[in-house]
């Protein structure tokens, strides 16, 4: 039996766009999550972070976690969701994420 996880299942009937982290591999929602874009360089394939999620070209989703972020980069998360080839590079996906949880814990 395939187990979902309630919340993303239940707002997946609601209309709410669900996505999955690449990370984690855990489904959620869009608004929960932040979409990643590969970009052109001066030194090859960036990844960059989508905020106003208009970026064109594909785009991948992650959680606002750095369990996620470094679970995405172990597991080379990024190229394959991207569909570019070798490691791209995600400073700034690394110091948003940084960033975010800086915040959260400002916030406690």
């Amino acid at each position: 039996m395939i187990q979902r996880e309630t919340s993303a299942f239940a707002c997946a009937h609601t209309g709410q766009p669900v996505r999955t982290c690449v990370g984690c591999r855990g489904r959620g929602l869009a608004a929960d999550l932040f979409r990643v874009v590969a970009v052109f360089a001066s030194d090859g394939r960036e990844v960059v972070v989508d905020v106003h999620r208009r970026l064109p070209g594909r785009g991948a989703w992650l959680h606002r976690s750095d369990t996620c972020y470094h679970l995405a980069v172990k597991r080379r998360a990024f190229a394959r969701a991207l569909r570019i080839s070798g490691n791209p590079d995600t400073t700034a996906v690394f110091e948003h994420v940084e960033q975010y949880q800086e915040i959260g814990n400002d916030k406690q």
